[in-house]
């Protein structure tokens, strides 16, 4: 036996990249229901702001979780970076600012 083993390539690495999918697709529904609400409720400037807004932190969560899935795939996968999760947060966090704003 080897000192240093390769990780386990079992289930756990699955479903933690279904786990990503899973919730870039919850944002997905978000952004698009968030996007349905802003214009039927009327095509206001600020309705536009916020459609705009929400698919930029949209995009911003798509990018950091297509980039993490990636590197999923490998036996022993590298920690998430910092700025990945602290951009995934921080697009989190905005979906929510972003709906408790268009319920004013």
């Amino acid at each position: 036996m080897t000192a240093v083993r390769d990780r386990d390539p079992g289930l756990q690495p699955e479903r933690t990249r279904l786990a990503w999918r899973r919730t870039t697709l919850s944002g997905t529904v978000v952004a698009l229901l968030a996007g349905r609400q802003a214009l039927h409720s009327g095509a206001t400037p600020a309705a536009l702001v916020a459609v705009a807004l929400t698919a930029v932190a949209w995009l911003g969560f798509l990018a950091v979780a297509h980039r993490r899935v990636q590197r999923l795939g490998v036996a022993r996968p590298e920690p998430l970076a910092p700025r990945g999760a602290l951009t995934a947060a921080l697009c989190t966090v905005a979906f929510a600012v972003f709906a408790v704003a268009m319920l004013f």
